[in-house]
């Protein structure tokens, strides 16, 4: 009893720390798993062993081990049933000539160089009991390797799904990752035989294996999958016989001769890839298997990872050759293959850092070698390191390789064509305005605003100068990198969903003359708040206009996403809390003379000319002190056609309390519009934060601005004369 109690204070520490440490490396744009595996690390000797070794052994004592490897190898067991379940034929259909002859050469010419790295390495740190032949196969296996889930998360990630590099990438590694396999599977086989010729009988006993499986195993689970759809539901029973499936196999190539993650990988290579069986049976295992058993499995591996094993330079030396030919191995033949076969340079580079990536992949193979001896625990550590460095490079190489300003121009989105097949390259670009739509069936009041503030209402005449268009911009979110949902396909699928519920919400605008300036953005983003403000860079965007919403963890309606979006995006934003008043007849600007409640009065000035409302300008007296409107605003709205200087009012009131008397005017009007000022009680604190006084007791609908330090000129598309002393009020 004392035994399981201790493992499961172990299981304990194991998840929280997995977790905490993945947080810490996703805050970082690095793969959560990356950080699991480092966590792992951090339980074994190379950390807690070296800081507190009696604690250490106290709580991970030897007799515990088995047990965690136990539950490590049911958890590589199913892990590997995903990925093979995660295995589409879909992944197969792009370039599928250029990928067989790239993803063969990226694992050709690393596997010749760890042959000859083999050579020098064989002599000094392996041994008698191990064949070199074995040992030149795992080395070759380790360096050819490519991690395809990790690999498929980064495309996902990087919304790269939908372009020609992100097509190939998955093509190259699903290619990659049969082939790998296989090579595996043959080094096992030499590894437990102790020659090639012994391993004769493994091979053709595996390749029947394969071959039943493909052919009798298929039309088999094909029945499971139309009982399924008869049914409507993954039940109970027909999970349980799934899993005795995953079990059987694995079992079966490990009698062969092989390893059991072969057959779990194999069961779910061969499943029928109906959407909906595989998302439900996807879902349905992969919270346990990622975790609670995966993290396991990093921990067991972290116990066995004694980079105090390094404590010498030569050994250090190694270290980086191994790297370096991983490195040089994958990257080059990637790169010439892909030139040879036709890909611009650029291209062929960023595809080159993908096929790099190694990930959980490798940890497998590296644990497989090291349980049959094949490899010392000094060569594992290394590996390890290799593994961990060669994933932790690839994301900030592919953004240095391949920026998002080049992804832009590699997929076709439906809204650029429509955005600019009116617009001829010579010509101004449109006054665009972001909207991020976090709900579409609960946010027309915020892209309705938006529009209003883009294009005039019908009957008011206007002689735009260049269009105006309103991109809602929806961005899905995945909390976990390796959950189905965040597989490409599965994100195309969600996108698509995402994007006809935007294009519902488009079609309920009113008037419907407007719809046609509409034009959503959907993406997939880690960081919603940077990814807003990177797309708004991208996209040349004039002004945000985002909605409020409550914070989890905070009372303050200006924080979170909110909070960090008006303190770190690089254009004008305006925040909109609707309070469900759908008309816009009357307008509101309190004014304390400062460049928010310019932007303020300017946006308003704005909505003045597209619609056919009134505006109240408020300037309060306190302390027999009054803020001016400026030299220049007076100008800009002197200019302005007499049918729009008739409906504006300005009125002067004298208060004590200056928010009290904007709440108090707000109750006779639609919308009010506050720039982000100490004196309406919208101002940032320490940390981005922002207080909302007037945001909480506004009787109105409201609409907060904060103005960028390089202002753009909101009035331009509309009124050229105007938009000169907008110019020379920013200046």
């Amino acid at each position: 009893m004392h035994i399981v109690i201790l493992v499961l204070v172990e299981v304990l520490i194991v998840i929280g720390l997995s977790r905490l440490v993945g947080l810490g490396f996703r805050s970082i744009k690095q793969p959560l798993v990356i950080g699991e595996i480092v966590a792992g690390i951090m339980l074994g000797p190379s950390l807690f062993g070296l800081v507190a070794p009696d604690l250490a052994v106290t709580l991970f004592p030897p007799e515990t081990i088995p047990f965690l490897n136990v539950l490590s190898q049911v958890g590589l067991i199913f892990f590997m049933f995903l990925i093979g379940l995660e295995l589409n034929p879909k992944y197969l259909s792009g370039q599928l000539e250029v990928a067989v002859l790239t993803s063969h050469v990226s694992i050709l010419v690393p596997f010749s160089l760890g042959t000859l790295l083999a050579v020098i390495l064989y002599p000094l740190v392996s041994n008698a009991s191990v064949s070199f032949t074995a040992f030149t196969l795992f080395l070759g296996a380790a360096m050819s390797i490519t991690a395809f889930p990790v690999l498929a998360r980064i495309i996902t990630e990087k919304n790269l799904q939908g372009t020609r590099l992100g097509t190939l990438a998955l093509t190259c590694a699903a290619v990659d990752d049969v082939t790998a396999w296989c090579l595996l599977a043959v080094a096992i086989a030499v590894a437990r035989t102790g020659n090639f010729a012994g391993a004769i009988p493994t091979i053709i006993a595996s390749i029947v294996y394969i071959g039943l499986m493909l052919t009798a195993g298929r039309w088999f689970l094909k029945r499971l999958a139309k009982h399924y759809l008869r049914a409507g539901r993954l039940s109970q029973l027909l999970l349980a016989g799934i899993y005795m499936g995953v079990v059987a196999s694995a079992l079966i190539t490990e009698l062969i001769g092989i390893h059991l993650i072969f057959g779990a990988f194999l069961l779910g290579a061969a499943m029928p890839k109906n959407e909906d069986l595989v998302r439900e049976l996807a879902v349905k295992t992969e919270d346990f298997v990622l975790i609670f058993l995966l993290p396991i499995f990093f921990a067991y591996s972290g116990l066995k990872t004694q980079i105090g094993l390094l404590n010498r330079p030569e050994l250090w030396l190694l270290c980086a050759l191994v790297l370096g030919v991983a490195i040089a191995g994958k990257y080059v033949g990637t790169y010439v293959a892909a030139r040879v076969s036709g890909i611009s340079k650029r291209e062929a580079s960023a595809l080159g850092w993908l096929m790099n990536t190694r990930g959980l992949t490798e940890l497998i193979v590296l644990n497989i070698g090291l349980e049959l001896g094949v490899i010392s625990p000094l060569i594992f550590t290394m590996l390890v390191i290799m593994a961990l460095v060669t994933t932790f490079m690839t994301s900030p190489l592919l953004e240095w390789t391949y920026p998002k300003k080049l992804i832009r121009l590699d997929v076709i989105e439906p809204q650029s064509e429509a955005d600019t097949s009116a617009v001829s390259e010579t010509s101004p670009r449109p006054y665009r305005i972001l909207v991020p739509v976090a709900n579409p069936s609960t946010q027309k009041g915020l892209v309705q605003l938006a529009v209003a503030l883009a294009q005039p209402a019908v009957g008011i005449a206007l002689n735009y100068r260049y269009p105006a268009v309103v991109n809602p911009l929806s961005l899905i979110e995945f909390q976990e990198d390796y959950a189905f949902e965040s597989t490409p396909v599965e994100a195309d699928r969600l996108i698509a969903q995402r994007r006809h519920q935007l294009e519902e919400l488009i079609n309920t605008l009113e008037p419907p003359e407007t719809r046609s300036c509409v034009h959503p953005i959907v993406r997939i983003s880690s960081n919603v708040a940077r990814e807003t403000a990177q797309i708004a860079t991208l996209e040349q965007v004039d002004l945000i206009v985002v909605g409020w919403h409550r914070p989890a963890f905070s009372s303050n309606r200006l924080g979170g996403r909110v909070g960090q979006m008006l303190t770190t995006a690089p254009v004008d934003v305006a925040v909109f809390i609707d309070k469900g008043k759908e008309r816009l007849e009357s307008l509101l600007v309190p004014y304390s003379a400062n460049i928010h409640d310019d932007l303020a009065l300017i946006l308003a000035l704005r909505l003045l000319i597209n619609r056919d409302c009134m505006l109240q300008i408020l300037q309060i007296v306190v302390n027999n002190t009054k803020e001016e409107l400026s030299y220049e605003l007076h100008t800009m709205m002197e200019q302005l056609p007499t049918s729009v200087r008739d409906r504006i009012e300005i009125k002067i009131v004298e208060a004590a309390e200056p928010i009290q008397a904007v709440i108090q005017a707000s109750e006779a009007v639609d919308l009010t519009i506050a720039g982000t000022s100490r004196a309406w009680g919208i101002e940032r604190q320490t940390l981005g934060r922002y207080t909302d006084q007037l945001a909480i007791q506004c009787r109105s609908s409201l609409l907060i601005t904060r103005r960028y330090s390089q202002v753009t000129a909101h009035l331009a598309s509309m009124l050229p004369e105007v938009s000169s002393q907008e110019q020379t009020l920013r200046s």
